[in-house]
């Protein structure tokens, strides 16, 4: 049979149907997922790929991180076996950080779709499970220390259950019966996207994906290379730090972005060597964030697959901080890798100003676990994600408490205290936390956690892991733009240690500040009446709209006094150029 050609009309069809299935198997897990981190802070992400691995379509609100390094990590997956040895009811399962997403939390479930008793398609999904085993802490010094690894097994065999392999991984977690249900929930999202994807081919009267993917790929790689295309040729660089644990120098990442008529290439040549302490990034963690920035900038309305990718390169030296080697600890590469895309908008800032943010307070993603005993004994485990201000662009303020780049949602507070013994006795916007500018950083976040008291039943003692940063640099701004506010610890009013474990006791109370977005141009140019607003909604301080914006606001009307503001706004510009 010959090459199906399909019109531009039917091609959209189908092609936003295949997004509508993996959408419909991301809805599945939300319904039957048991940890708060999936149900409620969508910390996963639903793919299928053609036979040959190549990615073809995600779910809509799919985690970065994971898509992109699934989209490299699928395909070397799925040609490690000949296509024959695949039968259907066959259901790999696999955390391997080198091979997929970077750590040992991200567990891939993977299935590969038969239609006519011929292999199609895989479908898989990766899901960030809350408990893995393992101590529990950012300052573990390889990955033996971080939990269960699981190279890639067959967890069915033809529809049979390995029982085995369930039994080994229950009795190395905390919350076995939420691990298992998650992995289930797992194997209902692929069985979702299978169905579906036969019935749409049935539907159709198609024997297989293969001309349908081939013509969505170009497609997509096309429209992609168009945009690239209209970037000056030429190298850019840029140069971010980050903080490390406590007497350690800082990460540097360097990086030269090539753009070479419609190919980038990405190379963080230079970068510091690995670390001994989990912030270490896999190769495919940091193609994430790379391929993240590229296509933010230059595709951001084109749905994801392989044809994305194609112009994207990377060079990351292997033993760098930006592509460890085995057995590197990586139990928090978000903690630098989600600095990546920053670095890349750093450096294109120069040539596509207007596509680009300042730095965000939710880079990286603020990642609180908790865990302990109940009362009455029971082992309890719960993390929490939170998002800090974004960063402004040039033609908005930033959004508040987002988890930028890595998507999710800030988990409710009303569930973790359902799902812990723990208070939440504080959750609020800080004001003034955002970066000034010409347009305004994002402002971050305080919340505030008491262990329970009770002198009749104390509870044990709870251990608290932090996955975060900005405690000592703050997220910069751009052109001008000031950066927001460093992040914070406190532990009875304390500062604590954001890289370490610590145990906290009945009584004592955690106070947790997610850091401020930087800003975008000079404050002095922010229409003084969006100041205003600012202070009337409590983001501003009278005293910062002074300082950092040169705008007076009358302290009884909360109006602008546009005659101080112009004279202080003269006096300030000023004393800039003397």
């Amino acid at each position: 049979m010959g090459k199906r050609e399909f019109d531009p009309v039917t091609l959209e069809i189908l092609w936003r149907r295949l997004i509508s299935i993996v959408d419909e198997s991301d809805s599945a897990v939300a319904r039957t997922a048991f940890s708060s981190l999936l149900r409620d802070a969508h910390d996963y992400t639903c793919m299928f790929t053609d036979h040959r691995g190549r990615e073809l379509a995600q779910g809509t609100f799919a985690t970065p991180g994971q898509s992109g390094a699934m989209a490299l990590g699928i395909k070397n997956l799925v040609t490690k076996l000949p296509p024959e040895t695949y039968k259907p009811g066959d259901i790999f399962i696999t955390n391997d950080p080198w091979a997929l997403a970077g750590h040992l939390n991200d567990v891939c479930v993977l299935s590969p779709i038969f239609y006519k008793n011929k292999l199609v398609a895989f479908t898989a999904c990766v899901f960030h499970h809350s408990d893995i085993g393992g101590r529990v802490s950012s300052d573990n010094h390889d990955v033996f220390e971080e939990g269960l690894f699981i190279p890639l097994v067959k967890l069915y065999d033809g529809g049979v259950l390995n029982h085995s392999l369930l039994e080994m991984i229950r009795w190395n977690v905390r919350t076995p019966d939420e691990v298992i249900g998650d992995i289930r929930s797992q194997i209902a999202a692929n069985y979702v996207c299978s169905e579906k994807i036969c019935q749409m081919l049935k539907e159709y009267e198609m024997d297989d994906l293969d001309d349908l993917a081939e013509q969505i790929i170009n497609r997509t790689e096309r429209s992609i290379r168009e945009e690239i295309e209209k970037i000056p040729d030429g190298i850019y660089r840029a140069e971010g730090r980050i903080e490390q644990m406590r007497g350690q120098e800082e990460v540097v990442i360097k990086a030269a972005v090539e753009i070479k008529e419609s190919d980038v290439i990405v190379d963080l040549s230079g970068s510091s060597p690995q670390v001994n302490w989990g912030g270490n990034v896999v190769y495919n963690f940091t193609y994430a964030y790379v391929f993240m920035a590229i296509k933010s900038m230059f595709g951001p309305d084109i749905p994801n697959n392989e044809g994305c990718a194609r112009p994207i390169q990377l060079i990351a030296p292997e033993g760098s901080v930006v592509n460890c080697r085995f057995p590197a600890a990586v139990a928090a590469r978000l903690v630098i890798g989600h600095y990546i895309t920053e670095i890349i908008y750093r450096a294109l800032a120069q040539v596509v100003p207007n596509k680009v943010i300042a730095a965000s307070g939710g880079t990286p993603a603020q990642m609180n676990v908790f865990y302990g005993r109940r009362r009455d004994g029971r082992p309890w485990h719960s993390v929490i994600i939170r998002g800090g201000g974004m960063g402004a662009s040039a033609i908005s303020d930033g959004n508040y408490v987002y988890i930028f780049p890595a998507n999710g949602a800030n988990t409710p507070i009303e569930i973790f205290e359902s799902d812990t013994p723990l208070l939440v006795e504080r959750r609020e916007l800080i004001p003034d936390s955002g970066g000034p500018g010409k347009m305004k950083g994002g402002l971050g976040q305080r919340e505030v956690f008491k262990v329970p008291d009770d002198e009749y039943a104390p509870l044990p003692p709870v251990n608290l892991g932090i996955q975060a940063g900005r405690h000592l640099l703050p997220p910069e701004g751009l052109f001008g733009g000031k950066p927001g506010a460093k992040a914070q610890l406190l532990v009875n009013g304390v500062p604590g240690n954001p890289f370490g474990l610590t145990q906290l006791k009945p009584g004592d109370v955690v106070t947790i500040d997610a850091a401020g977005g930087g800003g975008y141009g000079d404050p002095l140019e922010r229409d003084p009446e969006m100041v205003e607003q600012d202070v009337l909604e409590g983001y501003v301080t009278i005293e910062r709209a002074r300082e950092d914006y040169g705008v007076v606001i009358d302290p009884e009307t909360l109006k602008v006094n546009w005659e101080a503001t112009a004279n202080l706004r003269k006096s300030l510009k000023g004393s800039s150029l003397s």
